[in-house]
């Protein structure tokens, strides 16, 4: 599958919630409540595994800052 530049990845078959990010890039966390994890695909930070309520409250708070939007290379 090609994607367009500015394209968000698909989800994910262990996507909790999906977050954007100022410039809409995705953060993703996924896993399950007692193991869960975020990652940014604007900026391509992350986090270690936590609880499902930690790693929400973790993805929200770097989505509501994050400016970066990754932008595919051809």
């Amino acid at each position: 599958m090609k994607l367009s530049p500015n394209t968000n990845p698909p989800e994910p078959a262990n996507l909790l919630i999906r977050f954007h990010n100022q410039t809409g890039a995705a953060v993703d966390v996924t896993g399950n409540r007692a193991s869960s994890r975020w990652h940014c695909h604007g900026c391509a930070d992350h986090s270690g595994e936590h609880g499902l309520a930690f790693a929400r409250d973790e993805a929200n708070q770097h989505a509501t800052a994050c400016r970066a939007s990754h932008h595919r290379l051809r």
